[in-house]
């Protein structure tokens, strides 16, 4: 399966404006621009806020499949992502991730909750595409 987005950039880099789509239609020319990537402009999207929010989601899919593996349904769980993007070298990267979740999962302990928690980082294909150059840390609770 291949998902689709597109994105069109118009003029100079501080200056210019562009918008991003997705196919399924769920983002829509939706804006994003220098300032709302490197100041404080939260008016708009950026393609680290697109991560954070594709992390958020990835890792509680995966999380929610391995306490299912084990016999646990999960009632809630619900994860944040942090995406930093720093100045490393002439340019920049996103060079740390901060995963927090809390997840209410009847019956289970919190040695089964930690491991499932670690695994699902470790397994979500978003945490798979940043591995080795990126710190992705987790924050699990289990309530």
């Amino acid at each position: 399966m291949a998902s689709k987005a597109s994105a069109v950039w118009t003029g100079s880099l501080k200056e210019g404006k562009g918008a991003i789509s997705t196919a399924t239609g769920v983002l829509s020319n939706a804006n994003y621009s220098f300032a709302t990537r490197f100041e404080d402009d939260n008016s708009s999207t950026n393609p680290e806020e697109l991560i954070a929010a594709a992390h958020a989601g990835c890792y509680s899919m995966a999380l929610g499949a391995i306490l299912g593996g084990s016999g646990l349904t999960p009632e809630k769980i619900e994860t944040s992502a942090a995406v930093t993007l720093a100045k490393v070298g002439d340019g920049f990267a996103i060079t740390r991730i901060a995963l927090t979740t809390v997840a209410k999962v009847p019956g289970a302990t919190q040695e089964v909750f930690a491991k499932a928690a670690s695994d699902a980082k470790a397994g979500c294909p978003i945490s798979k595409l940043f591995a080795g150059n990126t710190e992705i840390v987790l924050d699990a609770k289990l309530v």
